[in-house]
């Protein structure tokens, strides 16, 4: 596995509620899985930039697979809120606990660096941060506004949490305007309470179509991993119960076992699978499908809404 010995500076379990549960078994990756290690200069590059500006990236903290060619291209996804979570999801590595108090100046600092790396396309998720009164929705405004201040073209993708009881978190952050607004439902409901213990499928659902409600023309995003042990049809009604909402852009991958204290991976789950979910994806009306083993919300981000403008001016020609 990535991670043998699963602390946090040596000392404490990064993820303390899984600490003492018996190891999963782990599959053998298939060739399609297998990545080349981060080693070019545009991922040092980049990695100096992050560290420079005292912030945390997804990229790094979920241990993504597709961070070296990401880096190398000088594209990151910043996490805010800091590296530590309230939730405990079973497929998650980013570290759980009592997170910090938030860092009034991280807004700049992450519209610092988006200008530094150049990116003409950002994206900005976060941790979990259900101490917060509003959930964070008020820092996530403050981080697009600062980054519309200093990257005036830049387009901005925002990848929040489920704002779970949080009244009027989501109309703070679509009242900031990113131009992409993504919440991964990550799962089929009935591996819910085994896999996203912490939140409530509908309630990811209605916050995708509250969006909607809010601003019609902002697009919309949802993403969900395969291999958690869901059946072909539970993705398919997941796609339908995301064309409710009105989501434009749906996001399919494999989902990776981080240590053997999280989740097992019940399948590999073929390409020539991921091909057929994106065949029909299409087919119930969404304007962008990316649907393959590697695939991940962030990945070819800028590419992706690029492609995803493009599909809706032809579809309203």
């Amino acid at each position: 596995m990535a991670v043998v010995l699963d602390t946090v500076g040596g000392l404490h379990p990064r993820h303390p509620e899984k600490a003492h549960r018996p190891d999963t078994t782990a599959l053998k990756k298939p060739d399609w899985i297998r990545v080349k290690a981060p080693v070019s200069k545009g991922y040092a590059d980049t990695q100096d930039i992050v560290r420079a500006n005292g912030l945390h990236t997804v990229c790094e903290e979920a241990g993504c697979p597709n961070i070296g060619e990401c880096w190398e291209k000088k594209h990151a996804t910043f996490m805010i809120m800091g590296d530590t979570c309230t939730r405990a999801c079973a497929f998650c590595n980013v570290k759980t606990g009592v997170p910090a108090a938030l860092d009034p100046d991280e807004p700049a600092h992450v519209a610092e660096a988006t200008a530094k790396l150049g990116l003409a396309h950002v994206v900005v998720t976060s941790v979990d941060r259900d101490d917060l009164e509003d959930g964070g929705a008020g820092h996530f405004a403050e981080v697009i506004r600062s980054i519309r201040a200093r990257c005036k073209q830049t387009t901005i993708e925002v990848l929040t949490p489920d704002f779970l009881r949080k009244t009027d978190a989501v109309e703070q952050v679509v009242a900031a305007k990113p131009d992409v607004f993504n919440h991964n439902l990550e799962t089929v409901p009935s591996r819910y309470l085994t896999v996203r213990p912490g939140a409530r499928y509908f309630a990811s659902l209605r916050l995708l179509q509250r969006v909607k409600e809010l601003d019609p023309a902002m697009f919309t995003k949802s993403g969900i991993m395969l291999g958690l042990g869901e059946a072909r049809n539970e993705v398919l009604q997941v796609m339908d119960d995301l064309r409710s909402a009105d989501v434009d852009f749906l996001t399919v991958g494999q989902y990776l076992q981080p240590t053997r204290k999280h989740h097992a991976v019940e399948r590999f789950v073929p390409p020539e699978e991921f091909k057929a979910f994106e065949i029909i994806a299409y087919a119930k009306g969404f304007l962008m499908v990316s649907a393959s083993p590697l695939t991940r919300s962030s990945h070819h981000a800028g590419e992706d809404f690029a492609r995803l403008k493009a599909a809706r001016h032809a579809r309203l020609r």
